[in-house]
Parts: structure tokens; C-alpha cells; sequence
């Protein structure tokens, strides 16, 4: 029987992993070359001088998530098993595409075990969408009917805050600081360094992020006459799932002793304040917590691009896990600039619904 997704979730999601995939695997996309090579070269049998358990490991993770998701979407394909197989050459031709692209960017080496270890994560995760697939999205979509609101493309929506918790994973960027576009066009801080001034910008930062992205959140959840008091929890468990995921990251990929370095003070002030406002501003009515969602969305991302470098950035990044994060680095860094200006047309869009 095949999968029948309930909606165009996967296909959202699909995309967007995808994308995620390519700008990960040819970061940093400069210095193009060529050195005579053939870009199957890499597929001559030769096991890889350089290789740890680690970067193997995280090849088959990586295209576990991106086979499942191919094989969801294509699950409408005669018989049982034709979503799952396409799905698994789809995944497999990619990571073949990206390995003989990579035989021109000085900073990669393509490598056919990073190939086989891409076709296991793609096998794997095809196999696991036939066993669990319809299971786990019929699921998903129960949970979908009874706490999300009838409101326009609220699955994209549900992808954009799914991208915001990737944005956490990087050490060296502030707390919920996201819309940072001076590296991308290379200017530097227009605050010089010091400790009040940074202490005060972090702090409004977290403040205005808290705000907004709790808000956003809590327009995605239905708005009953019991509308708070269910959201109230989901809201908790949202930003806890948040701060786990910034304090695995630090752990996983700087160093354990730094999973709480982003605990400052200024970070403890910007979540109590962020919170204690966020619940007051849970009490007004849709249309103006979308605006304010709007503008504190948009002063955090002001306030992120005034900010002066963040003194935790160095120490992280020269600790900094070798391998595939090198690439991770780019990938989380690309996200958290251009998070804001993606949803702010949404929030527009929706907010005209209202």
C-alpha cells in the first residue's frame, strides 16, 4: 500500500532539506578550479587518506532525513515500493552530483566513502518511510488538526520555525540572533567592543527575538476561548527544545565544557524579560500580536547587524570540530542571515487574513 502523506508537508520539507544539502556540500562556493581532473576520479577504489568515524557517521545522517522525505513525496508512485526505490536513486544521484562538483572547490575532497556512506543514509532512510512513513505523518497530521490554526501555508510556516532551531547550532552566533547580513557583504560592526555596550545589545536581542518567535509560534496554534492556556505549554516546551538544542550543539561541536557558554548574563536577562513580555503580549488579540511579532522581529534583526563581534565567536571557532562542519559552519550562518527577511513577507501575508 502506498504512503498517501496527508498534505504537501513533505514537499516543503523536502525542499528545504535539500537546499540545505547543496549549500552544505559546496560551501563555500568560491575559488572555483580546474586541475585537469576527471570528476569521477574520485571513484577509482582508492580508500580516503583522511576519514574518522565521526564524518562517516554524519555522511549516513545527513541523507537519511533526505531519502525519507523523497520517498513521502514521491509515495504516490505505482506500487508499494516505487516511492522508496526513486527515492533512494534520487538521494544517491545527488550525493554523486555534489562529490564531482566538489572535484572543483579547493576546500573539499570528494570521496567515494562519503558516496557509499550517502547511499546507506539513503537506503536507510527509505526503508525507514516505508515501515513508519504513513504511521508517523498520520500522526503528525492528528496532532496538526487539533493544535494548529486554519491559517495560510501554515506547514511552510512550521518548516521556517523547523530552520530557526538549526540556526541555534551555531556557537558563534548570539542567542536567537538571527538576520546578521554583514558577513555576507562584508562590513564589520558598527559598535566597537565593550562590555556594557555588548551586555545591553545581547540583551535586546534575546528580548526582541523571545517576543517575536514566541508570537509566531502562537500564531500557528489554534485561537479558541482555551487558546492560551493550550498554548502556554506548547510555548514552554518549544523554547526548552531551543535551549537544548544550543547547548547540545556547543557540546557536540566545540567542546562539552562549553555546552553552557552561551548561558551569560545577558543571555539569563534577555529570556526573563523576553518571556514575562511574550505572556503579556499572549493576552491581546491576533492581529496585533502578529504586528508586534512584525516589528520586534524587526528591531532584533536591527539591533543583530549594530552588534559588535561576539567574544565567545573566537574561542568557539577555534575549537571547532574538522570535517563536514567546516561546511556546517556556512550552512547555519547562511539560515540565521536570511531567516527574518523570509518570514517577514509571510508574516504580512498572513496578517492580511486576519
Amino acid at each position: 500500500m502506498p504512503l498517501n502523506p496527508p498534505s504537501t508537508r513533505p514537499r516543503y520539507l523536502t525542499l528545504a532539506y535539500l537546499l540545505l544539502v547543496i549549500y552544505a556540500s559546496l560551501h563555500p562556493f568560491s575559488g572555483w578550479r580546474d586541475l585537469g581532473l576527471s570528476p569521477f576520479a574520485f571513484l577509482d577504489g582508492a580508500w580516503p587518506r583522511y576519514w574518522t568515524v565521526f564524518d562517516l557517521t554524519t555522511n549516513v545522517l545527513v541523507y537519511l532525513p533526505l531519502s525519507y522525505l523523497l520517498a513521502l513525496t514521491l509515495s504516490g508512485l505505482p506500487g508499494r515500493l516505487s516511492g522508496a526505490l526513486a527515492a533512494t536513486l534520487l538521494a544517491t544521484l545527488v550525493s554523486l552530483s555534489l562529490e564531482c562538483l566538489q572535484t572543483w572547490l579547493p576546500s573539499r575532497v570528494p570521496s567515494n566513502l562519503d558516496l557509499a556512506c550517502n547511499t546507506l543514509g539513503a537506503v536507510l532512510g527509505a526503508a525507514l518511510a516505508v515501515w513508519q512513513g504513513q504511521r508517523f505523518f498520520n500522526h503528525l497530521g492528528a496532532m496538526q488538526a487539533r493544535l494548529l490554526a486554519p491559517v495560510p501555508h501554515a506547514e511552510l510556516a512550521l518548516v521556517m520555525v523547523g530552520l530557526w532551531l538549526l540556526t541555534l547550532l551555531s556557537p558563534e552566533i548570539l542567542l536567537f540572533g538571527t538576520g546578521d547580513l554583514r558577513y555576507l557583504i562584508g562590513i564589520t560592526p558598527a559598535v566597537p567592543y565593550d562590555a556594557p555596550s555588548f551586555f545591553m545589545i545581547e540583551t535586546s536581542i534575546i528580548i526582541c527575538n523571545t517576543i517575536a518567535i514566541g508570537l509566531i509560534v502562537r500564531s500557528l496554534l489554534n485561537d479558541n476561548e482555551n487558546g492560551n492556556a493550550q498554548a502556554l505549554p506548547v510555548l514552554g516546551i518549544f523554547f526548552l527544545l531551543a535551549l537544548i538544542v544550543r547547548t547540545l550543539g556547543a557540546a557536540v561541536l566545540v567542546t562539552p565544557g562549553d555546552a553552557f557558554a552561551w548561558l551569560t548574563p545577558g543571555a539569563w536577562l534577555g529570556l526573563l524579560i523576553g518571556c514575562a513580555t511574550l505572556l503579556l503580549t499572549l493576552l491581546l488579540p491576533a492581529a496585533p500580536r502578529l504586528a508586534i511579532a512584525a516589528l520586534a522581529l524587526m528591531a532584533g534583526t536591527v539591533l543583530v547587524n549594530l552588534a559588535p563581534d561576539n567574544p565567545y565567536s573566537a574561542a568557539a571557532l577555534s575549537t571547532w570540530r574538522q570535517g563536514h562542519f567546516l561546511s556546517f559552519n556556512g550552512l547555519t550562518r547562511l539560515v540565521a542571515s536570511l531567516w527574518p527577511f523570509v518570514l517577514l513577507p509571510y508574516l504580512s501575508l498572513l496578517g492580511r487574513r486576519l
